[in-house]
C-alpha cells in the first residue's frame, strides 16, 4: 500500500506535469501551423515557435543566438505574442523594404509604438508619414547641415578635452559618448530636454505592454510627464531645427502643443542621440584596435591641411567634410559590422512568396541588417575591419540592398545624413587630437535596443603629438 502510495505520488508530482507540458508544446505547434494560408500551396518558412505564449521573446531579449536558424536566409519564430518571419540576405530584404504599403506595412511592437507614440514617423502611414517625413527633411537639407557643423565641432571638441584631462585613471567611453551626442542633439534638434528622463524611455523601449506601478511601461509614462515639460526652442543661423517644423506642422494639424512635444522630442532625440552614440563608440573601438586605419585616417587629414594645429584656417565646413572619402569609408566598415539598429519590423498585409516559402497575411516580418550585412557576397573577409572595400566600385544593384546600415525604402532612416557629418566630425577630431587604448581589450557587443560595449569600453586618452 505504501509503494502505491509512493507511485501515485510520483505520478502526481513528475509525470502528469511533464505530460501537461508536452501536451501543452504540441497544441501550440499545431496552432502555430494552424495559422499558415491554406489557400496557399507554399510551405511555410522552416524554425521553431518556441515556447507557449512566450515564443523566442525570452532568447530574444537575452540574446540567446540560436546558430542553426541563423544561417538560414528566412525562418519564422514568435516573438512579442506575434508569430514573425525573419529575414535576410539582400534579395529577400530587397522585397521587403521595396514592399512597402504593397506586402508589408510597418509594425512595432506595442511598447515600442506605445512609448515613441503613434504620431511618430516610424509609426505614420501612407499621405501622414510622407507629409511628416517631408518637414524633418527640411531640418536635414545641405542648408541646414552646414549651420550645424561649427556646433557640432565645439561640443566635440570641448568632451575630448573632458577626456584628455582624466588622465591615467581613464573612462568609461560609452557612457561619455551618450552624453555627448544627447547634448548635440538638444542643442541641434530640439534644445533643453531631461537626459534621465529620455534615457528611461529608452531602457524600456522592448517592455511588456502592461501600465502597472513600477513595470516599464509606468515608468516610461513618467518619464514621459517630465520630459513634456520642455519649452525651451532654439533658433540659429536662420533655419529652424527639427522640432520647431515638426510643432508647426502638429499646429497646422490642429494637434495640442503638449502632444506635439511628446511626440516629436522622443523621436528626435532617440534617433538623434542612441543611434549616433553606439555608431561613435563602435569608431573608437575599431580605430583603436586597427592604428595602421587610424593612420591612414590623419594622412588624409595632412594632405587637406587639416592635422596641423599651427593653421588657423582648418575649420571645418560641409565642402571639406565631403572631400574626406577615407574617413567617409572608415564610417562605412564601421556601420557594415556594428549597425546601430539590428533591423525593422513589419507586418504582412496579405499571404506572398518569398524565397519558395510562404509569408501568411497578419504575421510580422523582421528584416536584419547585421546579418543581411553578414551574408553580402559583394563583401570578402566580412570579419575584418577593412574600410579600403568601399574605396573600390561595386554594382549598384548589388550593393544597394546589400549594406543597409539606415535601412532602405521609403522608410530609410531621415537622419542619415546628418550621422553621417556629426559621425565625420567626430572623427576628424578625435583622430587629431586623441591618441587612445582600450583597456580591455576587444569588447563583446550587446543589443538593447542598439548595439553597445558590454563593459562600457574603459579606455586611456592621451593628446596626439604627431603634428605641431
Amino acid at each position: 500500500m505504501g509503494l502505491l502510495a509512493l507511485l501515485a505520488s510520483a505520478l502526481c508530482t513528475f509525470v502528469l506535469p511533464l505530460l501537461l507540458f508536452l501536451a501543452a508544446i504540441k497544441l501550440w505547434d499545431l496552432y502555430c501551423v494552424s495559422s499558415r494560408d491554406r489557400s496557399c500551396a507554399l510551405p511555410l518558412p522552416p524554425g521553431t515557435m518556441g515556447f507557449p505564449f512566450f515564443g523566442e521573446t525570452l532568447q530574444m531579449v537575452l540574446q540567446v543566438r540560436d546558430e542553426a536558424q541563423e544561417i538560414r536566409l528566412i525562418y519564422k519564430t514568435h516573438l512579442f505574442g506575434r508569430p514573425t518571419v525573419r529575414v535576410m540576405g539582400a534579395d529577400n530584404v530587397r522585397r521587403i523594404l521595396l514592399g512597402e504599403h504593397r506586402l508589408v506595412s510597418v509594425h512595432w511592437p506595442a511598447s515600442v509604438r506605445t512609448i515613441r507614440g503613434s504620431g511618430c514617423l516610424s509609426n505614420l502611414h501612407d499621405s501622414s508619414h510622407k507629409q511628416r517625413k517631408k518637414v524633418i527633411m527640411r531640418a536635414f537639407s545641405r542648408e541646414a547641415l552646414q549651420c550645424y557643423v561649427p556646433v557640432i565641432a565645439e561640443e566635440v571638441g570641448n568632451c575630448l578635452e573632458q577626456w584628455l584631462s582624466c588622465g591615467e585613471r581613464g573612462l568609461l567611453v560609452y557612457p561619455q559618448v551618450k552624453r555627448l551626442m544627447f547634448r548635440i542633439a538638444m542643442r541641434i534638434l530640439l534644445g533643453c530636454e531631461p537626459r534621465l528622463a529620455f534615457e528611461e524611455m529608452t531602457r524600456n523601449l522592448f517592455s511588456l505592454p502592461i501600465d502597472v506601478p513600477f513595470s516599464g511601461l509606468y515608468r516610461v509614462r513618467v518619464a514621459r510627464r517630465v520630459s513634456a515639460g520642455c519649452r525651451r526652442r532654439r533658433r540659429a543661423g536662420g533655419y529652424k531645427d527639427a522640432l520647431q517644423l515638426l510643432i508647426e506642422h502638429s499646429w497646422e494639424r490642429g494637434e495640442r502643443l503638449e502632444y506635439a512635444l511628446k511626440q516629436s522630442s522622443t523621436e528626435l532625440l532617440f534617433g538623434g542621440h542612441e543611434t549616433t552614440a553606439s555608431a561613435a563608440t563602435s569608431l573608437i573601438t575599431y580605430l583603436g584596435l586597427y592604428p595602421h586605419v587610424l593612420q591612414k585616417v590623419r594622412e588624409e587629414l595632412k594632405s587637406k591641411g587639416l592635422l596641423c594645429k599651427s593653421n588657423q584656417d582648418n575649420k571645418l565646413d560641409m565642402e571639406i567634410l565631403e572631400q574626406l572619402k577615407y574617413i567617409g569609408c572608415v564610417i562605412k566598415e564601421t556601420l557594415r559590422l556594428n549597425p546601430p539598429v539590428p533591423g525593422g519590423f513589419r507586418v504582412a498585409l496579405k499571404t506572398f512568396e518569398l524565397n519558395g516559402y510562404q509569408i501568411p497575411k497578419g504575421w510580422n516580418v523582421i528584416y536584419s541588417i547585421c546579418d543581411t550585412h553578414d551574408v553580402a557576397d559583394i563583401f570578402t573577409n566580412k570579419e575584418e575591419f577593412n574600410p579600403d572595400r568601399f574605396m573600390l566600385p561595386h554594382p549598384e544593384d548589388a550593393s544597394r540592398f546589400s549594406f543597409i546600415p539606415f535601412g532602405g525604402g521609403l522608410r530609410s532612416c531621415v537622419g542619415k545624413e546628418f550621422a553621417k557629418i556629426l559621425l565625420k566630425i567626430f572623427t576628424v577630431e578625435l583622430a587629431r587630437h586623441c591618441d587612445w587604448r582600450l583597456l580591455n581589450g576587444p569588447p563583446t557587443m550587446k543589443t538593447s535596443p542598439t548595439v553597445y560595449p558590454v563593459d562600457d569600453l574603459p579606455a586611456r586618452f592621451t593628446r596626439f603629438q604627431g603634428e605641431t
